[in-house]
């Protein structure tokens, strides 16, 4: 069950007398945050908006929502890190732990039979990060060797978003496997690719450890297939993100300057949610580079080739007649 931080959002509407609120989270955490919106509604007698867009990280705090709202303070709910506000909001996004509490004491025993004298890399994502001591104890006592990486940036040790896996990179040279806290094929798949190291799930939901190591090897060799199948474009499409965290003006215009050297035409577009079906509405594009998010190209299907900044900057090497690097073994994907 997914436990909110209530207490440090009551305290800071009591500190800062704000006349109306927002919240957001991810998808799967909206029910409480509801239940949270109702109390403060309740307890301080203003509104208090969800905000039912999908919300994917730090990147995409949809913050402009909030502003046209009216909300004096966004509380973006449930992606844990080093940061308690954001620089560049002016103190109104204020980041508020979301824990999930449920234990791993029954599947640790199933870790063990597989791990057992093995020394692995433990990691997590934010909803598990309070957990990560009791069970690094529990392993060390049925006979596994523990690292812990350090976090860099926003992330605490341990911790990994979709894009991000310092802790685990750290640590991949001295490591038989990673293993990760959670349900999350999505953060688990991401740590394998990047570190080309065996990657299990410590799952408490259904009671199992996944090895997620094929998943993700299918998810690079599709990323990989697209840039080969790239190289035969003719135009692109170079696509900004507009939301707040994902706007990279200045690299979707390095590409455009790269590829039109190499005798490539461009056409710069701008979305703020990268699907499918909003790019079959442009013609004459033979594939497309998005700037926005490396998750978008690597776990979601495309009538076209979609790349990321990692997949772009392979397929420049390619046209280069440079050879296919090691393009994701890198600890962030921008």
């Amino acid at each position: 069950m997914i436990v909110i931080d209530e207490k440090r959002i009551f305290e800071i509407i009591s500190q800062r007398k704000p006349v109306t609120v927002a919240l957001n989270a991810p998808d799967g955490m909206l029910p409480q945050v509801q239940e949270t919106a109702v109390n403060i509604t309740k307890k301080f007698d203003i509104p208090a908006f969800v905000l039912a867009d999908t919300t994917w990280g730090t990147c995409d705090l949809n913050s402009n929502g909030a502003k046209v709202l009216g909300a004096e303070i966004l509380f973006n709910i449930g992606h844990t890190n080093k940061l308690e506000t954001f620089p560049g909001e002016q103190d109104n996004v204020i980041m508020i732990d979301a824990f999930d509490n449920v234990p791993f004491d029954a599947v640790i025993p199933k870790a063990l039979e597989i791990l057992n004298g093995k020394t692995i890399s433990l990691i997590t994502d934010s909803q598990h990060l309070h957990q990560v001591e009791s069970v690094k104890k529990q392993l060390e006592d049925g006979g596994v060797f523990v690292k812990i990486g350090k976090g860099k940036g926003q992330l605490n040790d341990g911790q990994v978003f979709g894009c991000e896996f310092y802790p685990a990179m750290e640590t991949k040279e001295e490591v038989d496997a990673n293993l990760f806290l959670g349900q999350s094929n999505f953060h688990a798949a991401g740590v394998a690719i990047s570190t080309k190291v065996k990657t299990y799930i410590l799952d408490p939901y259904f009671n199992e450890v996944r090895d997620v190591t094929n998943f993700a090897e299918k998810l690079e060799k599709k990323a990989t297939l697209k840039i080969y199948k790239a190289m035969e474009a003719k135009v692109f499409g170079v696509i900004v993100g507009l939301k707040e965290g994902q706007f990279a003006k200045v690299t979707a215009l390095k590409f455009k300057k790269e590829l039109e050297e190499r005798g490539k035409e461009v056409q710069l577009l701008a979305l703020t949610d990268i699907t499918s079906d909003r790019l079959k509405n442009f013609t004459g594009i033979d594939a497309f580079i998005q700037v926005a998010c490396p998750r978008i190209s690597t776990d979601n299907e495309f009538d076209k080739p979609m790349l990321s900044t990692p997949q772009a900057n392979a397929l420049l090497k390619m046209l280069n007649n440079e050879k296919l690097d090691n393009y994701l073994e890198i600890p962030h994907w921008l």
